[in-house]
């Protein structure tokens, strides 16, 4: 028994020097910034148009409770919204309509999900612990799936087939939806798991986010451990998001800081905004050129960021874009629309 101890304290130890290695090499290799490989160039990248220019189009009016989520459709005009009134609203983006009212049984909902090859599902779920899949056309027949020991954060479409959901148990289940049943589960993170998404260029591929501080990278038919896991931030981490490239995330956290790192450097390569106490970043979004990214504040305002940039401060921001907290926030697949959602 002697014996096998001062294995396992010397493998412990092993496994200790071994990440510090690691670390080391990590630090030797960030040697540079976006906006510092930029002016390297000697490169001008063109200014970002900022308000007037970006202004309020469209709002979308019809919950009567606090907006928790919001998620566009592929085709870049339907939008589903969840709100704790008890209501999916489906929307057309472009004229405003609402397309479709679904009830729920929980009023309790903290996130929402669309198809994106068809659009014709819609998923939610939150404080009930499931995840349940609603056919537009027939939502009074719904999925519902358990097997989460937490509240439900976000969920995503793999296929029409297939769906992520991210839990306050601190893991993420891959679901077969006509059976309702997990396939596989991804249980590394050590505390709640607030969101994930999909590669938008390998749909094997997605990262999760979690109150750990951590953000990981995961293959899901490799689920015995993540790809790569980053770290930096300071506070909860509450979002993360893809490039259309698939190479590059983007996170917001409750440390007031939004981060990019790079899957390719294995680093982080941008840090904007300073670090806070109390309600920080809520959601984040890349535009389409992966050149800004979006940040929703807790203080009710909208921040745009310029990735090519050092500068910490955003490029520009829509002060008081909402009377009361940006819950979430997205940019349509076209990438010519950005949609927000509000406890007002």
């Amino acid at each position: 028994m002697t014996d096998i101890n001062s294995r396992i304290e010397a493998a412990k130890a092993e496994v200790a020097s071994l990440k510090e290695q690691i670390e080391k090499t990590k630090a030797t290799k960030k040697d540079m910034s976006m906006g510092s490989y930029v002016r390297q160039k000697g490169t001008t990248p063109p200014m970002i148009r900022g308000p007037p220019g970006t202004k309020m189009r469209r709002t979308l009016k019809g919950h009567f409770g606090k907006v928790t989520d919001m998620h566009w459709g592929g085709d870049s005009q339907a939008l589903i919204s969840a709100s704790q009134d008890g209501k999916l609203l489906l929307w057309n983006a472009v004229s405003t309509n609402k397309l479709k009212a679904i009830s729920l049984k929980s009023t309790y909902v903290m996130a929402v999900g669309m198809e994106q090859s068809r659009g014709n599902m819609v998923a939610c779920g939150g404080l009930d612990n499931l995840c349940t899949v609603y056919r537009i056309s027939q939502p009074d027949n719904a999925m519902e799936m358990a097997s989460h020991d937490g509240f439900v954060s976000c969920c995503r479409f793999l296929s029409e087939e297939r769906i992520l959901t991210a839990s306050g148990d601190s893991t993420v289940i891959l679901w077969d939806i006509p059976n309702g049943q997990p396939i596989e589960t991804y249980a590394e993170h050590k505390q709640d798991v607030m969101s994930l998404a999909v590669s938008p260029k390998d749909p094997n591929a997605y990262a999760s986010v979690s109150v750990d501080r951590t953000v990981k990278v995961w293959d899901i038919r490799t689920p015995r451990g993540s790809v790569q896991t980053f770290s930096g931030h300071e506070g909860d981490i509450n979002s993360v998001s893809f490039t259309m490239d698939g190479q590059t995330l983007g996170t917001g956290s409750e440390d007031g800081t939004a981060r990019v790192f790079d899957m390719r450097a294995h680093n982080e390569i941008c840090k904007f905004g300073k670090i806070i106490e109390g309600e920080g970043l809520t959601s984040v979004s890349f535009s389409r050129s992966g050149r800004i990214l979006f940040g929703g504040h807790a203080d009710s305002n909208v921040l745009a960021w310029d990735v090519l940039s050092d500068k910490a401060s955003p490029t520009f921001t829509l002060n008081q874009a909402h009377e009361q907290h940006v819950s979430c926030l997205g940019v349509n697949p076209k990438g010519d629309a950005l949609c927000t959602g509000s406890w007002d």
